[in-house]
């Protein structure tokens, strides 16, 4: 099958030939835009809001949608052109919107569902596409849906997972086998009403899904369509690979990680993760956006799903061996799991060029350095990495995501007490460990300003303590610097706008051990190089053997801890002592 851009190509080379066929240039421009259309997710950058930390509008001490509405100019001036919202549908908060109670419903900390139209309106007119955090695995056990199933419900009586569980030798009933939740515990708990154990393999009121049945999959399809309705741009699909177990239910071997039968670690997750149908359902829901958009218009609506596994197994979500289409991308968590404080050039390259290998032709990759989930940059890789990080990210090909705050180079708040804990995880192992699993630390309120709780709320109290350095640390200090972390970002953006980093080929290579290259290049386009120290010491490397016949260097962006100055031109003959600082990464054009 042609592509419209080849179409269009083939209409305009028809219409220089025959000047009578001069009526098919309003069509030739119409598919090519058609074809924009549906290609703007390839080279976006997407900006993931954390809405209960980005910007609280009613000092509640709760960030909310009339906060993110509020900040959508700074979004646009930034350069973003889109951004997902983690869950913001209703919800008891047990798993701070994981756990959903009703699917077509604004969580009422959030706002209303006339406040998200607004948000909708506001974002169309600066050119953001609103992306949702889509969760199907689960609901919460609050939802009507749950209720229903569990009183037996006619049409709901197998909407999630039940089990009779088994008796043991002391008669006892216990769960049907030895899974155990993401949370720590057994994935099974007995509902007294129902008389049976239901799955949930995060916490116990969050009730997973029964994919096995159709009218579930039904539900769910209505539930995105609703949202399109309301005309978002697409989702984020949380947890896909948990989607689907073993119908079985047969105990899962001992992984040798832990003697701790109640850990997520003491067991191989072969009947609960990465099952065929995952698969199946999302390439259902890959033709239900691509019918939407063919029937209604517009921009392409996107599908990206969340999947922390192997390599192989994350790219069959691209596409299967028919070569029919899953999401237009799987995230590509390598660079957060394989990459730490004490990873160097080589490390990196091999990272950066497995998702490139694997990933199937003619596919677009994306690269993640954050989310709500993980450790922040300046806080896993180090404070002095945060510019060499974001130029990293946004100069390699394809999708760039950037967590909420990144920008400015947040940093963990890592000494919340055990009061202000909230995260679920952390709360299960108790007060002794609860550090050491708390994603509290990278979910602190995001630091505006210098003012009363880094500008994100007026509240006596926020819902998360905020960073006690956001007043060295936040976005309107470094707005009035000349240089700084955010005025880093914002030419990155802009640069990311050369066609060499839209269309250009990819080379990435190892200098030596603590210094690595990624090179771009377009036929007829000055190719585009950026180089990386991942070391904390100063290092001077010789760049000649790698550049070969070139005249010049010349910085396209530098960091804030640097000796090179935007437009500095450096020699060739300089190339064989090139100098980096301490984790400092510099963008330049071949010449």
């Amino acid at each position: 099958m042609f592509s419209l851009k080849y179409v269009a190509f083939l209409l305009a080379a028809l219409v220089v030939h025959h000047p009578t066929l001069g009526k098919a240039n309003e069509q030739t421009e119409e598919m090519s835009s058609v074809a924009i259309d549906n290609e703007w997710w390839k080279t976006a950058v997407f900006y993931q809001i954390y809405p209960r930390s980005f910007m609280d509008s009613n000092d509640d001490g709760i960030g909310d949608l009339g906060g993110v509405l509020a900040k959508l100019n700074y979004l646009a001036d930034t350069g973003i052109t889109a951004t997902w919202l983690s869950p913001i549908f209703q919800s008891p908060m047990v798993d701070f919107g994981y756990d959903i109670s009703n699917f077509k419903a604004i969580h009422e900390e959030y706002g209303t569902m006339e406040d998200f139209e607004a948000l909708i309106e506001e974002a169309n007119r600066l050119n953001i596409k609103i992306i949702l955090d889509f969760v199907p695995n689960h609901t919460s056990d609050q939802c009507e849906w749950f209720k229903k199933s569990a009183a037996r419900v006619e049409g709901y009586e197998d909407f999630y997972v039940w089990h009779d569980g088994k008796v043991n030798e002391s008669g006892e009933r216990e769960p049907p086998n030895n899974w155990a939740s993401v949370f720590y515990g057994s994935a099974w708990t007995w509902h007294p009403e129902r008389e049976q154990f239901y799955l949930h393999q995060f916490t116990a009121e969050q009730p997973d899904l029964n994919y096995r049945n159709p009218k579930v999959v039904e539900a769910m399809d209505d539930v995105i369509t609703f949202w399109l309705d309301k005309g978002v741009s697409g989702f984020r699909v949380d947890a896909v690979n948990h989607l689907f177990e073993d119908p079985e239910l047969r105990d899962e071997p001992p992984s040798g990680k832990t003697d701790d039968k109640l850990s997520h670690l003491y067991a191989d997750h072969i009947y609960t993760l990465d099952w065929p149908e995952v698969y199946e359902l999302m390439h259902h829901w890959r033709y239900l956006l691509e019918d939407y958009t063919e029937r209604h218009g517009g921009p392409a609506r996107i599908m990206m799903s969340e999947a922390y596994a192997d390599v192989k197994l994350i790219m069959e979500y691209y596409e299967n061996d028919k070569g029919i289409k899953g999401p237009h991308f799987p995230f590509n968590f390598f660079m957060l799991s394989d990459l730490n404080d004490k990873s160097d050039a080589r490390d990196y390259v091999f990272t950066i060029q497995k998702w490139l290998a694997y990933m199937p032709r003619n596919h677009t990759a994306n690269w993640v350095m954050g989310n709500h989930d993980n450790p922040r940059t300046a806080s896993r890789l180090g404070a002095a990495s945060v510019d060499a990080i974001n130029m990293l990210v946004m100069t390699l090909p394809g999708v760039a995501v950037t967590y909420n705050g990144e920008e400015i180079g947040m940093q963990d708040f890592r000494d919340i007490s055990w009061e202000d804990t909230v995260d679920p995880p952390a709360r299960n192992v108790g007060p002794e460990n609860y550090k050491e699993v708390s994603r509290d630390p990278e979910r602190t309120p995001f630091q505006w300003s210098g003012e009363k709780n880094a500008g994100f709320s007026n509240a006596d109290k926020t819902w998360l303590p905020v960073h006690p350095n956001y007043q060295e640390l936040n976005l309107e200090l470094q707005m009035s610097m000349e240089k700084s972390h955010y005025s880093v970002y914002k030419e990155l953006l802009q640069l990311r706008k050369n066609p060499v980093l839209q269309q250009g080929r990819t080379t990435v290579e190892a200098v030596n051990r603590h210094v690595f290259v990624v090179m771009r290049h377009l036929k007829g386009h000055p190719s585009v190089m950026t180089i990386v120290n991942t070391s904390g010491q100063e290092q001077m490397v010789d760049l000649q053997h790698v550049l070969d016949e070139i005249q010049q260097l010349t910085v396209l962006v530098s960091g804030t801890n640097t000796i090179y100055d935007k437009g500095a031109v450096i020699l060739h003959e300089d190339l064989v002592n090139f100098i980096l600082t301490p984790q400092e990464a510099v963008v330049c054009m071949i010449e």
